[in-house]
């Protein structure tokens, strides 16, 4: 049986407890004062909008001149409040901000003052900072749970041999998915209460034709993004999630106690089938409630599946990490360099097939050049380009040129340089996905940021260390253990 070292017992606390302090500060923390010494002041916001009126001039061909005319007779009949809150507020949030946001920007300007609008824009935003690190953080870490449900779920439906020897190691990491699922669940209803503003859609008035608050893009939407429905479908996705998890974790360990030759894999099977199922539907959906949303005018029909591969290949690369610290501890003897090899070759496919979503789904905005679609971007390679650039190479290039050879995939130490490049790589990847439409200009790493990923972190040892722990590391009957003892290539 497996125990979890006091050593790494005591960093895993030492994480928890300094994650705890960072969220704490990160929490705390003035949003005046954070916008007073923020390098990334209001005169960076005022260039930043200056670069979105840019853009939508360029774009004023695609949406005509009677748009145009309507957006600022919209400007004109506004109160400036509103005009604030539409250009602020939803800072990179939709269509309308190349044309009816800018020009009720602009309005709002001159009836306020320009430098002092834009500090009230800066301060609104870095107030959903610490909920937004916090975001980041929880589906980050989501994603080790899900996708190591997905994967061992994939094993069962499959009939895969190979992996036998490691479902244990699966089971103990998708248990871990109820942990962020409820902190995002939090996360949710604190938004729906109006205690913060990452979710633009949530804001009080913003469906509502008689406040100044009123969108009407998004009040076309409130019959999917409304709280009470939005709650409904996060408790969907625990029941699912969760419960495939638990279900498959407990039908292993009763298979355990079955006399010698009898087992349970019809009914793993069977489960693990109506599973995918379920995950091929709320895998897209969670991706466009939990991050898509957040940019509410915004949509992209490639998102849930650029979502799931960024979140599959980053399970992967964990898993391979804790294969590699239970083989080196002598826990896994009958794991051997194959098994290592074939998991390398998932995290270098799903990186490659990330790449070529991320790209694809850039690539056809780009080039179609629309407004509705271009304003997404726009942040993204404005004032977060360079960590935009740093994700994508840390993404592809790192391990595709670590791993591309068949035995760098066989050597631990390629795999986990590998593997650190790209963890970083996807929480970046997040944080670029989440940042620019509940921040705008208000990003930064400090004590949310880092304090929430330690935080996670030293949960995520404590409780996989602990499902490890809880059973044997080699499931009893498995009907194709065997062949996985004997695997080779």
């Amino acid at each position: 049986m497996f125990v979890l070292p006091r050593n790494v017992k005591f960093l895993a606390y030492a994480l928890v407890l300094a994650g705890a302090v960072g969220l704490a500060i990160g929490f705390t923390q003035d949003p005046v004062v954070e916008a007073g010494h923020d390098a990334h002041g209001s005169a960076a916001v005022a260039d930043h909008h200056n670069d979105h009126a840019a853009v939508a001039d360029e774009h004023g061909d695609h949406a005509g001149a009677g748009h145009a005319d309507t957006a600022v007779a919209h400007a004109e009949e506004a109160p400036a409040d509103t005009a604030v809150h539409a250009a602020a507020s939803g800072d990179h949030h939709g269509p309308s901000e190349s044309h009816e946001a800018e020009a009720a920007h602009g309005d709002a300007h001159a009836a306020h003052g320009g430098a002092e609008m834009h500090d009230a824009h800066h301060v609104d935003q870095s107030g959903n900072r610490p909920w937004s690190a916090l975001l980041v953080n929880s589906i980050f870490f989501l994603s080790l749970g899900i996708g190591a449900t997905f994967f061992l779920a994939i094993q069962y439906a499959a009939q895969v041999g190979w992996s036998a020897g490691l479902t244990r190691v699966f089971e103990a990491v998708s248990l871990w998915v109820i942990v962020p699922l409820l902190v995002i669940l939090f996360i949710a209803i604190a938004g729906v209460y109006h205690v913060h503003g990452v979710w633009h859609w949530m804001h009080e008035g913003i469906m509502d034709v008689n406040s100044p608050n009123y969108d009407e893009i998004i009040a076309g939407k409130a019959g999917y993004l409304n709280g009470p429905f939005f709650i409904a479908r996060l408790v969907a996705y625990i029941v699912i999630w969760f419960g495939g998890a638990y279900l498959l974790r407990k039908n292993s360990l009763a298979e355990d106690a079955l006399p010698k030759g009898q087992n349970l894999w019809k009914k793993q099977r069977s489960l693990s089938a109506v599973f995918l199922v379920l995950y091929a539907v709320t895998s897209s959906t969670s991706a466009w409630d939990i991050v898509m949303s957040i940019d509410a005018h915004w949509y992209s029909t490639l998102f849930g599946w650029y979502t799931f591969a960024g979140m599959f290949v980053t399970s992967i690369v964990v898993l391979n990490l804790i294969v590699i610290y239970l083989r080196l501890g002598g826990h896994l003897p009958w794991i051997n360099d194959n098994h290592q090899h074939d998991l390398g070759k998932f995290m270098f496919a799903f990186s490659i097939f990330w790449t070529y979503l991320w790209f694809s789904q850039y690539m056809l905005i780009w080039y179609a050049n629309i407004p509705e679609e271009v304003t997404y971007y726009m942040a993204r390679f404005g004032e977060y380009k360079p960590y935009l650039i740093t994700m994508v190479v840390l993404n592809f290039l790192v391990p595709f040129l670590l791993l591309v050879s068949r035995d760098a995939k066989r050597i631990l130490g390629f795999i986990s340089l590998a593997s650190f490049f790209v963890l970083v790589g996807h929480w970046m990847d997040h944080y670029i996905m989440i940042m620019p439409g509940s921040v705008g200009m208000g990003y930064g790493f400090g004590a949310a940021e880092i304090g929430g990923f330690l935080f996670f972190s030293g949960l995520f040892i404590l409780v996989v260390g602990r499902n490890l722990g809880a059973a044997p590391l080699k499931q009893h009957n498995h009907p194709m253990l065997k062949e996985s003892e004997l695997f080779h290539q």
